[in-house]
């Protein structure tokens, strides 16, 4: 059985790390078929064979294994990627019917919520996710409309007709990013969009057992947070009781994840598990006291039962989403080999577990959740299992705590690229407190919501918060490295568990060798004289990083998403994590405009910027929102008085403004834009041109003022993101490069970049690139003038089957 899981899982990968599916199903079922062919002909005697025969089945089981991951995969991703919205339909005002699934959720001064259609539209795909604004706002955009009031909350179960526009899932694509075009295709969501214009309430009653559900689910939420009025923990505890996350805040989701403590606020196996421990022992309990039930069953199986059937109703109660449908499909597989009475080696029970999983989730492999999970419980099976006489009470619990957070390593730096080095002292206090303080009282007040078992259960979780905040705020907290590459993230793993064999096992030594070349790995950097960019993917905005031997540069930060997140941190941190880069060498904001800026207080408080350029820095006190991304007390330089710097044998040089020029030219009429800074790079093999938001105005005096050489570039990032008030002709042809790149929202209502702008530039000679479509760009300068310049772009050197479905 471990053999089969272990194929099959080796097949799911690979069919969703494949670029296209075309001829997986059929090359999958024909395996399956040619290995149980040739097994059989083994087990008859008419194949014959120089090894020996057990060797033989086995590799041709773990063969059919794979094929049969490859088969089921490949037909599951067929037949969801079918169920999509038609191309002609994109964009197009619709008239739907259908009913709102799962919980809401607040998204500004509206809600965000799934909608299962109901079958009377072709084209349109059976579960949507639609944003709902006042006054007809379109919620599939960055920014939150600016609205009165907030409209009241869809119900889950409720009918409704709407008016919306609807689009195929898109997300950013950036180097070891979330993926965010995976996710909704693991959860069956096949279009996004917004609600136009009011809608009409159909029904208001609940139609399937799960719509009842998450009415239900509504229910305790309001229930919950009635009965705790102001409650500074409440958030946490709705998130224990019924999986709704959004009360919690941003500041608590970074103590938690610098602590390593995540898993215990998020429903997972943890919470069922207790859960149907709590409920088995009581029934238990109450089943020995009465010889004529344990006449008619067993108590081990009564138990079994009842903790399956209490872990059933707190899944369902936790909106039976992915990750608690995986947690509830182990705890099935275990709960039944526990019932039948047989003895299962536990190994063989997760396998099952594995293979179930995988079956109903193909999509799980892409979740970080899938691994942690499966690792932790296999951790705890290398340690407690194959021991004359394992550890028992806090002395087990200890081993497991640390052999958990040591084992976990390489999974959470190919993950998340940080390790909380404070997690097993952290869990060690916060275990106990969430597992046998907080969450029982939070289910005995399901049912009956009062102060007097909700009150303990927030000063329990403050305790927990007090004593977690300021492990957070220690520097030595979190340790983060660069994303591994796949033959170091193996070599780890082979590490790990030579390291959790027996003492007395061979080459247990070389293993820490291993862990250590992971914890010190850096990803190669560019040499002497060269330099490297990347046009990261983060909207209708920019932001660019360029890396040279020793030196990192930042050119803006992005546009915000909202009002409680931004490019800075949704997008460029976990880059720069991802990269290996600890520190900013400069930051160059080009003009204070949000698109441009408007994730530089994320960056500012999250990584050391040793030095702030930006343009209009002078008249950057008139501007409120221009000292709120910054920070207080954080005032740039004006890149226009920057001189020009080396940095590892490339130039930087700010060619506009003019340092004697105002910050905006009132007399000419010229937009604030015109005042961008315009930074160009130069190494050996060419040279890179970021021009900010500037217009035909400034381009005309960047022509007037500089030589030709200075303007000549092999890349060009177009002036406001090709807007037609940019990229004038003559611009074109003094730089004349061999690339533009055009970083641009995807349907920015701005409509950029303009067909007329793209077509001036193909004109010339110059390749043009869009990172809506293409995901982010990489530039590679060579230290030598004859390599030139190479140019890709992330959609197209990391496609997935799933992308632009």
């Amino acid at each position: 059985m471990r053999i089969i899981a272990l194929g099959f899982l080796a097949g799911t990968l690979l069919v969703q790390n494949a670029d296209t599916l075309d001829g997986l199903t059929v090359a999958g079922g024909l395996g399956v078929g040619a290995a149980v062919g040739l097994r059989l002909a083994l087990a008859q005697g008419l194949l014959r064979v120089q090894a020996t025969r057990r060797r033989v089945g086995i590799a041709l089981t773990a063969f059919a294994a794979l094929a049969a991951g490859v088969a089921w995969t490949a037909w599951r991703a067929e037949v969801r990627l079918g169920d999509e919205l038609a191309g002609a339909l994109e964009g197009v005002e619709l008239r739907l019917r259908g009913r709102v699934a799962g919980l809401p959720r607040a998204s500004g001064p509206g809600w965000r919520f799934d909608f299962e259609v109901e079958p009377d539209t072709p084209g349109v795909p059976g579960l949507v996710q639609l944003g709902w604004r006042p006054e007809g706002g379109d919620a599939d955009t960055n920014a939150d409309s600016v609205a009165p009031r907030m409209l009241p909350m869809p119900r889950p179960g409720e009918r409704w007709a709407l008016t919306v526009r609807l689009w195929r899932p898109h997300g950013f694509a950036n180097p070891a990013s979330f993926d965010y075009e995976a996710w909704l295709l693991e959860r069956g969501v096949r279009a996004t969009g917004s609600v136009r214009g009011p809608g009409r309430l159909l029904d208001e009653q609940s139609a399937t057992l799960m719509q009842q559900v998450h009415r239900l689910r509504a229910v305790v939420r309001e229930r919950l947070l009635a009965a705790l009025p102001g409650g500074e923990q409440s958030g946490l505890l709705v998130a224990l009781a019924v999986g709704d996350q959004q009360g919690i805040d941003t500041a608590q989701w970074e103590i938690f994840r610098r602590t390593g403590v995540a898993h215990l606020v998020s429903i997972s196996g943890l919470h069922v598990g207790l859960v149907a421990m709590f409920c088995g022992g009581l029934a238990a309990m109450a089943w020995r006291r009465l010889p004529a039930l344990v006449l008619r069953m067993p108590v081990q199986r009564a138990g079994a039962l009842a903790g399956l059937a209490g872990a059933t109703a707190y899944a369902l109660l936790a909106g039976m989403g992915v990750p608690v449908l995986r947690a509830w499909l182990m705890l099935l597989v275990g709960a039944l080999a526990l019932f039948v009475g047989r003895h299962i080696a536990p190994s063989r029970v997760l396998a099952v577990a594995l293979l179930v999983v995988l079956a109903v989730d193909p999509w799980a492999v892409l979740s970080a959740g899938f691994w942690l999970s499966f690792g932790a419980v296999a951790v705890i099976l290398a340690v407690l299992g194959g021991r004359v006489a394992p550890a028992a009470g806090w002395r087990g619990a200890l081993r497991v705590q640390f052999a958990i957070s040591f084992a976990l390593v390489p999974l959470l730096l190919a993950q998340f690229q940080s390790v909380p080095l404070l997690s097993p002292l952290a869990n060690l206090i916060a275990i106990p407190l969430v597992s046998f303080v907080v969450t029982p009282l939070v289910l005995l007040a399901i049912p009956w919501p009062t102060p007097l078992l909700l009150v303990p259960a927030d000063l329990a979780a403050g305790w927990m918060m007090a004593f977690l905040a300021p492990l957070a705020a220690l520097e030595m907290a979190v340790v983060e490295r660069a994303l591994p590459p796949p033959w170091l993230f193996g070599c780890a793993l082979v590490a790990v568990a030579m390291l959790l064999l027996p003492r007395a096992s061979p080459g247990r030594l070389v293993a820490p060798a291993l862990l250590a070349g992971l914890l010190f790995w850096q990803p190669p950097r560019p040499q002497e004289g060269g330099f490297r960019a990347w046009v990261l993917d983060v909207g209708q905005g920019l932001a660019v990083h360029v890396q040279t031997r020793a030196h990192d540069l930042l050119y803006d930060s992005g546009p915000p998403f909202g009002s409680s997140t931004d490019a800075g941190e949704r997008v460029i941190l976990p880059w720069l994590r991802a990269a290996g880069v600890r520190r900013l060498d400069r930051l160059v904001l080009s003009h204070p405009d949000a698109d441009h800026a408007g994730g530089a207080a994320s960056l500012l408080g999250s990584i050391p910027v040793e030095r702030v350029l930006a343009g209009q820095a002078r008249d950057a006190r008139e501007r409120a929102d221009w000292s709120e991304r910054l920070g207080q007390g954080r005032e740039p330089a004006d890149c226009a008085l920057a001189p020009a710097w080396q940095s590892d044998g490339v130039r930087f040089e700010v060619l506009h403004p003019a340092p004697e020029g105002p910050p905006r030219d009132q007399a000419s009429g010229a937009h604030d834009n015109d005042a961008s800074c315009v930074l160009r790079i130069s190494a050996a093999a060419g040279a890179l041109l970021l021009t900010g938001d500037i217009g035909t105005i400034a381009e005309a005096k960047l022509i007037a003022r500089q030589a030709p050489a200075s303007l000549a570039a092999a890349v060009v990032v177009s002036a406001h993101h090709g807007s037609r008030s940019s990229s004038s002709t003559a611009f074109v042809d003094a730089t004349l490069p061999e690339h533009v790149i055009h970083s641009v929202g995807r349907r920015n209502s701005f409509g950029h970049p303009h067909p007329e702008v793209w077509a001036r530039w193909a004109d010339a000679g110059a390749r043009n690139w869009r990172t809506d479509a293409q995901g982010a760009i990489v530039i590679e300068f060579a230290a030598a003038p004859g390599d030139g310049v190479q140019v890709s772009a992330v959609r197209e050197t990391r496609p997935r089957y799933w992308h632009g479905r």
